[in-house]
């Protein structure tokens, strides 16, 4: 008999994975196995907070695949050799993944197709983490999308198709195991531990995955048009870095749903999508702007102002409760995300890149095409159908979606004694209330380090500069 084996990437799970499914189906014993690869990623290796997860979800998978008889074989450097090798150790017969569509990832894929092929094994890839290959959606003119709610109506009618795939309920193994390196020898967790708040928050592996998804369903899929942009709540799904991983499937997320209700969540998951469609077609977004004239964007190279913006230290409340959150917990919600990211970008006028790779450090749920599309789309360099340059105003932000600063007051508790009237913009208290707040700026809270109002000129103008024209953008 001669083995498959079953090369886990981004789809830590046993339920609803075509790539395993089809290691079953073929009735040979199944090896497991995982590389650990960064250097194979182009730039855009796994950050910190990637890594912490990425542990915990490979001791759970590991855990789990024990559970049906069998075991994960650990492996590291780059992934055809230690496949090419794995394959003459075991006498394997096949290879089996699911796709992913990174532009590195697609070409090495590509690669090792090939190559496994030319070797005489059965190499095939599978659709796992999409619900629509980004070449099964397209333009009427055969081109990619690059506007969403043209993308999103185009993908319902395309239709899911077929439910989830069931957990097996054993997996054959090999008459022997090729040897495993251990997980600890990966070196995922930091050395110096910064990870207590994220463990308190959160749970890798398979397990918790089902978990969040049906708390949510249970409990805030009907509030979710409602809640999810009050960050002070717990309105969204909070399934990110589970999908991130593969720990569940978008496929299984769509289909908890149901057919009824749930709109707006199923349009966050297309959104994802949208990213994926994105990347594949336009892989040089990863690093360069899809509008090509925003390369003449006036950028500025402000380190001491990036790294304020960092620490959340900007002087204005609600960015500062974002980056404070992110820091402490590897996440932010998603109305933060874009207040925090357009104050870097547009009050700063910091180039987005810089705002992509700390995040890509820092998020538990950093994913590749959705951190480009999201930041992209904020700096208006990127996939928008919006007739303007959109400049978020931090205090009027925060006042809308964090009314009575409950949000801030958590994350800013330097200023948890000021009114709601008050806590987003603390420079305009009076010196009497600052005094009873036992808040003295410069001090105890930094005053902004821009005006707002100045900085959303200074970037209209470059907008303006940038298009040859000077007209007034909202």
């Amino acid at each position: 008999m001669r083995p498959s084996l079953v090369w886990f990437r981004q789809d830590l799970r046993l339920a609803d994975n075509p790539a395993l499914q089809a290691a079953v189906d073929r009735g040979e014993p199944i090896i497991p196995i995982y590389i650990w690869s960064p250097e194979e990623e182009e730039g855009w290796a796994p950050g910190g907070a990637s890594q912490w997860w990425l542990h915990g979800s490979l001791k759970a998978l590991a855990a789990d695949l024990e559970t049906l008889g069998s075991r994960l074989v650990l492996r590291s450097g780059r992934a055809l050799p230690a496949l090419q090798k794995l394959a003459r150790q075991t006498g394997a017969g096949a290879v089996f993944w699911n796709r992913r569509y990174e532009p590195a990832a697609v070409e090495r894929d590509r690669q090792v197709e090939q190559a496994l092929a030319a070797d005489g094994l059965e190499a095939k890839s599978f659709k796992g983490s999409v619900l629509w290959e980004p070449w099964e959606i397209a333009t009427q003119a055969g081109t990619p999308y690059k506007v969403f709610t043209p993308f999103y109506n185009a993908c319902l009618r395309a239709g899911l198709g077929g439910e989830p795939l069931m957990r097996p309920s054993a997996l054959p193994a090999p008459e022997s195991w090729p040897d495993s390196e251990p997980l600890s020898e990966l070196d995922l967790e930091p050395q110096r531990d910064w990870t207590d708040g994220i463990r308190k928050e959160w749970t890798p592996g398979e397990d918790s995955a089902r978990e969040t998804l049906r708390r949510f369903l249970r409990g805030g899929l009907g509030k979710y048009s409602r809640d999810r942009d009050v960050p002070s709540v717990l309105g969204t799904a909070q399934v990110s870095p589970h999908l991130c991983f593969g720990e569940i499937s978008p496929r299984q997320a769509w289909v908890a749903t149901g057919e009824s209700g749930g709109e707006a969540w199923k349009r966050q998951l297309v959104w994802r999508e949208f990213g994926r469609h994105l990347l594949f077609h336009f892989p040089r977004t990863a690093d360069e702007p899809l509008r090509p004239e925003f390369v003449r964007f006036p950028w500025k190279d402000d380190p001491a102002a990036l790294q304020l913006w960092q620490k959340g230290q900007t002087g204005y409340p609600i960015v500062d409760a974002g980056m404070r959150q992110l820091w402490e917990t590897g996440w932010m919600h998603n109305r933060v995300r874009m207040i925090v990211a357009s104050f870097l970008v547009k009050d700063l006028m910091i180039p987005w890149q810089e705002g992509a790779r700390w995040f890509w450090d820092t998020l538990v749920d950093a994913d590749l095409a959705n951190n480009t599309l999201g930041w992209q789309w904020t700096a208006g360099c990127g996939a928008d159908a919006a007739p303007y340059f959109r400049v978020l105003n931090p205090m009027s932000q925060g006042q809308k979606f964090d009314p009575k600063g409950k949000y801030v007051r958590r994350w800013v508790p330097e200023l948890e004694s000021l009114s709601a009237k008050d806590i987003h913009e603390p420079w305009n208290a009076t010196d009497a209330v600052l005094k009873r707040a036992s808040v003295e700026l410069g001090k105890d809270y930094p005053y902004p380090i821009v005006d707002h109002a100045e900085a959303r000129t200074a970037a209209l103008d470059a907008y303006g500069q940038l298009r040859g024209d000077t007209r007034t953008r909202r």
